[in-house]
């Protein structure tokens, strides 16, 4: 990325503030307004208690609802010559060549909100984060910022965004440095920095201050314990690997002729509803059940079904083509395999610390596994958790996921994405090589 002029100074870092207030602002009306129905239809704010409160017919029919009208505001969106997706922001800040329209993006948004309200299994970081981005490339068209300008205010969106997602304001630093810019530039990380903290201290007030997931204190057993948190970040980036293979599966199976907008989001959202009407831990992105689970609240037998149903509901929603992100179920099966692999290993009498450590770990790994991005990884989860004790457990653990990982396949989930667009990048010690076809 070329260094831009020092012209306009005061607009661009202008810019900055206007799109990470907008980014935090967002996600704090998105949040909130889901609560809002939920809370009106069921008297919960929590998507899994909401479905545990209502009739099974409701189970089963409103994710299948939900996901016909998110596909009915997808079909007006992609009438719009605009781009949308990590995928396009990681292009518009890398490469330049994409616009992110901010009507599309909203358009989008709300298709997301109608999925999620509605019980479907899909994150509430994806809109987030593209909203963050959009408003990066708004604020740069409005105050009539030059091109490399508006790149810069396109990363800072994008980090504003993960940053009041999971009030995570390192891991927001690193997920635009590692994911969607893969180097280091200077002037991209003061305005990344700065836009981190205002849409993380807005996020805060609405929030609360603390870790999304409570603070935890867990400790090591014994220093042998990280033979077992290394063998943890073979398994889950196995088990990584084998969740993103179920999405490619269900992407190209829901991509035939026949299936077309509104039904394809609608079908894949009723096969979703099938395992949410029998397991209601699986509607939303996977927030409830984390917390259960950090706290020791569920057996592994049922762990087991809230695994495959999740993998299943979630490569059914986001595959038929419902707005959504992966991040937090990604962060839930990690969870789960950590948890378990604890038990069992217990169970096999081998002393070790609490499940819980052992499913914080998981949540890195997993997410290292897919990403490719260790430290944005590791960091978000000692975020999220407030956690000293678990770094280095941490830090192994996710290393170990991504060499792992790479061997299998060297794309990332996003890397994966670009390729199919057309776009590919390679990172060596040389920088960053970047081939368009």
């Amino acid at each position: 990325m070329n260094r831009p002029a020092n012209s306009d100074g005061w607009k661009f870092w202008a810019g900055v503030v206007l799109a990470a207030s907008s980014a935090a602002l967002f996600a704090t009306a998105f949040r909130s307004a889901i609560g809002a129905v939920l809370h009106a239809v069921s008297g919960e704010t929590s998507v899994v208690a909401a479905f545990h409160r209502l009739p099974f017919w409701v189970r089963l029919a409103a994710p299948a609802c939900g996901g016909f009208l998110a596909g009915v505001v997808g079909l007006v969106a992609a009438r719009l010559p605009a781009s949308h997706g990590v995928g396009d922001v990681m292009e518009a800040v890398v490469l330049g060549r994409v616009r992110l329209s901010m009507r599309v993006t909203l358009l989008k948004s709300l298709a997301s909100w109608l999925a999620i309200v509605s019980g479907g299994s899909l994150g509430r970081e994806g809109p987030l984060i593209q909203f963050g981005g959009a408003a990066g490339q708004r604020s740069g068209e409005l105050l009539r910022l030059p091109a490399d300008r508006i790149r810069l205010l396109i990363a800072a969106g994008t980090a504003a965004g993960f940053a009041a997602a999971y009030n995570t304001p390192f891991a927001a630093v690193l997920f635009v440095i590692e994911v969607v810019m893969g180097v280091v530039v200077i002037d991209a990380l003061l305005p990344v920095l700065l836009a981190t903290v205002i849409a993380t201290a807005i996020a805060r007030i609405a929030a609360g201050p603390g870790p999304i997931y409570g603070e935890r204190a867990f400790q090591l057993q014994s220093p042998l314990e990280f033979v077992a948190f290394a063998g943890l970040g073979l398994v889950t980036a196995l088990a990584a690997q084998g969740f993103m293979r179920i999405i490619a599966f269900a992407e190209k199976s829901f991509h035939r002729s026949w299936f077309k907008n509104p039904w394809r989001p609608a079908i894949g959202a009723a096969l979703a509803a099938v395992i949410i009407a029998f397991i209601p831990e699986v509607a939303g992105n996977g927030y409830e059940p984390l917390n259960e689970l950090l706290d020791g609240r569920f057996g592994v037998a049922f762990l087991m079904l809230l695994l495959a149903g999740k993998c299943l509901a979630t490569a059914s929603c986001v595959s038929s083509g419902s707005p959504g992100g992966v991040f937090t179920p990604t962060l839930l099966i990690g969870g789960i395999v950590g948890y378990s692999l604890a038990v069992a290993l217990t169970a096999a009498g081998i002393p070790l610390g609490s499940p819980g450590g052992y499913a914080l770990v998981g949540m890195a790994s997993a997410t290292a596994a897919t990403t490719h991005a260790p430290l944005m990884a590791a960091v978000l989860v000692f975020e999220l958790s407030s956690d000293y004790a678990i770094a280095l457990p941490l830090i192994l653990a996710v290393a170990v996921a991504t060499l792992v990982s790479r061997m299998i396949n060297r794309e990332s989930i996003y890397a994966g994405e670009l390729r199919r667009r057309g776009v590919e990048w390679e990172l060596t010690m040389e920088g960053r090589s970047v081939r368009t076809r």
